[in-house]
């Protein structure tokens, strides 16, 4: 994600579709026509609201500044039986992974998960019929035409979740940021404190020649998250369309394994009180930041975490690349299994 682009997730718009232009009473006034007649055109159609997936953003910030979207008003019918233009429709473009809602009823109306998928979100006024639809044998000329009808006018909340295969999650500084950058080509602030990523990175790990996986890099967790702390669980709503997670522990400063398990135990608290349903999610457990220790002491935070969480724990290396080979065939099984799981 662009640094110098500011990520929104969450915003609020009115969308408006176009009145239909109204009909025409007009009649023939030709010489050569020797009784007239009823020439009123009709009007053309409003435009209509779509809402569209667009795969080169990722954010909602350009909806910070404007509010309004209305798409164009049909035209009226004139004389000489010539119909108004339709309004043009407007295509409003978002973010793969942005849910649409009435923020009016809080109903969910369309979730954007593909790239140019395309939904109508509101339909154009009808245009109304001038007054040459109504003659009849006993009404010759009519003096009568249709009003257009207006416009759908929905007030609309838009919600991004991102949209990645695998989620970086850990407390703050736990080396997310330096791993997604040794993997993909994101380059997101790395510092060494706390909160040095504000906002979700996503990156594009390519696995072999046919293969690649999308990961996020989801800002740091501290402690009582779920109750606001730190940068609270505001992006936690981007874990929930991913596979699965890569929890790192930062290792660099710890002395005894118990440290390790700590630290784990906190972000999993936090993940539980977001939605069980995240924490249930499968977990690639890593130590990260292991290049001053040595072969001994990782083997023993191996050993210990293992042991108490029940799962296999890989240590990693983002400075010389120990094990990021390995880490991104598993995240790649993981994405692999679950599709295998969903077609079944």
């Amino acid at each position: 994600m662009d640094g110098n682009v500011k990520f929104i997730d969450e915003v609020k718009i009115q969308i408006e579709s176009g009145k239909g232009g109204s009909g025409k009473v007009a009649f023939r006034r030709e010489k050569h026509v020797p009784y007239g007649g009823p020439a009123g055109g009709h009007g053309g159609s409003g435009g209509n609201v779509f809402i569209q997936g667009d795969e080169n953003i990722n954010t909602l910030v350009n909806f910070r500044g404007k509010k309004f979207y209305p798409a164009e008003n049909g035209e009226n019918g004139s004389g000489q039986q010539m119909d108004g233009h339709a309004g043009e429709d407007l295509i409003i473009h978002v973010p793969v992974g942005t849910l649409v809602f009435d923020n009016t009823t809080g109903n969910l109306l369309q979730d954007i998960t593909l790239h140019e998928q395309c939904e109508l979100m509101a339909k154009g006024g009808r245009g109304g019929l001038g007054n040459m639809y109504f003659k009849t044998s006993t009404n010759q000329a009519p003096r009568i035409a249709q009003d257009g009808e207006a416009g759908v006018s929905i007030d609309l909340r838009l919600e991004l979740k991102l949209i990645a295969d695998i989620a970086l999650v850990g407390l703050p500084n736990a080396g997310k940021s330096t791993l997604i950058s040794s993997i993909s080509a994101a380059r997101p602030k790395i510092a060494d404190y706390p909160f040095t990523t504000l906002e979700p990175n996503l990156g594009v790990v390519k696995v072999d020649e046919e293969n690649s996986i999308v990961v996020a890099d989801i800002p740091g967790l501290i402690e009582d998250a779920a109750e606001g702390k730190g940068l609270g669980i505001k992006f936690l709503k981007h874990i929930e369309r991913t596979t699965a997670l890569v929890h790192l522990i930062d290792c660099s400063m710890l002395l005894e394994p118990y440290e390790a398990i700590e630290m784990y135990a906190t972000v999993r608290a936090e993940l539980l009180k977001y939605k069980e349903a995240i924490a249930q999610k499968v977990e690639i457990v890593c130590l990260t930041k292991i290049d001053a220790m040595t072969e001994e002491e990782i083997e023993k935070f191996q050993t210990e975490m293992e042991r108490h969480t029940d799962k296999k724990v890989l240590p990693i290396s983002s400075v010389s690349g120990l094990n990021l080979d390995l880490l991104k065939r598993l995240m790649l099984k993981t994405k692999e299994n679950h599709k295998e799981a969903e077609n079944e």
